[in-house]
């Protein structure tokens, strides 16, 4: 069916965010299973648009359940009735929220895009964070508020400089065999990894002080897409390394296999500390989003 007369369409890029806990991944559950999907409630709140054609949302990145996002993208087509003018982005955005049943999802911003713009094929670059705190020997010793937000290790310590040594290895374009879970819809599994940090993080808002034995770190890994698990499974092979049950230079030997099904290379980081932090787009002008871009939100990508 084709547009209606005189109708008007238009393509919008909203960035939102969400705590994963609840769902079944970001992706929509079709059918009647009692799973669901960040995305099913992205578009039973797009149904209060009153779009002709009903909306759809085309997610930038997959994530799996209990994996978070401070800030995932998606675009969608808002077809308005004939005579009606296309919404401006603040009012989607603020529609969009208003009509959100679940209190774990947020619209952040919308802007208008041209109608051939794709918020997956589009994207130049994503970074993904995982948490991790040391010191924890039992899961009461954790903060409530930090519970499914971070993996808890018994550990009381992590040999950073060790894993900053072994991400090193990790950097660059490879094939990433190795740290692809299977299931994963990509044809390849050649990828460039253009950044790999471990660093502590100062601290989180929500231990007392009094609970100072725990250590909070931060992993961040940028590239323009990533592996199924790719993400999970790097973590996982780097605390190893942290721990000493690794040595930094059989990272590489792990990588150069292409064997995902090794002891180490096997083992999947908890879904529950990781984050998508930011997906970056170089194909947008600025002048092609109005309006005043928040600084937790980089839209342009500056290597592009």
């Amino acid at each position: 069916m084709g547009p209606a007369a005189g109708s008007v369409t238009a393509r919008y890029l909203v960035y939102f965010q969400y705590l994963g806990t609840d769902f079944n991944g970001v992706a929509a559950i079709r059918g009647c299973q009692r799973a669901v999907g960040v995305q099913n409630y992205l578009e039973e709140a797009a149904k209060r648009l009153n779009s002709v054609v009903p909306v759809k949302f085309t997610i930038s990145s997959r994530t799996d359940a209990g994996v978070h996002a401070l800030c995932n993208a998606a675009h969608l087509d808002v077809q308005r009735r004939s005579g009606q003018p296309p919404f401006s982005p603040e009012v989607l955005a603020e529609a969009l929220n208003a009509h959100l049943k679940h209190p774990a999802i947020r619209i952040v911003q919308a802007f208008r895009v041209p109608g051939d713009f794709h918020a997956r094929h589009a994207a130049t670059s994503r970074t993904y964070l995982y948490r991790l705190v040391t010191g924890c020997h039992r899961p009461d010793q954790l903060s409530v508020f930090e519970r499914n937000r971070c993996w808890a290790l018994r550990a009381g310590c992590l040999d950073v400089d060790a894993m900053q040594a072994a991400a090193q290895h990790l950097l660059g374009t490879h094939d990433f065999s190795a740290f692809q879970s299977a299931g994963s819809p990509a044809t390849g599994s050649v990828r460039t990894l253009r950044r790999a940090s471990v660093s502590p993080d100062p601290g989180s808002p929500f231990v007392l002080a009094q609970e100072n034995r725990l250590q909070f770190w931060n992993l961040e890994f940028e590239s323009q897409s990533f592996l199924y698990r790719q993400v999970r499974r790097m973590t996982s092979v780097l605390v190893a390394v942290g721990l000493g049950a690794l040595m930094p230079a059989q990272v590489k030997v792990i990588l150069e296999s292409r064997d995902p099904l090794g002891r180490h290379q096997a083992r999947v980081a908890p879904a529950h500390g990781l984050f998508l932090k930011s997906v970056l787009y170089g194909s947008l002008g600025k002048s092609s989003l109005p309006g005043k871009v928040p600084a937790c939100i980089p839209l342009i990508d500056p290597s592009s």
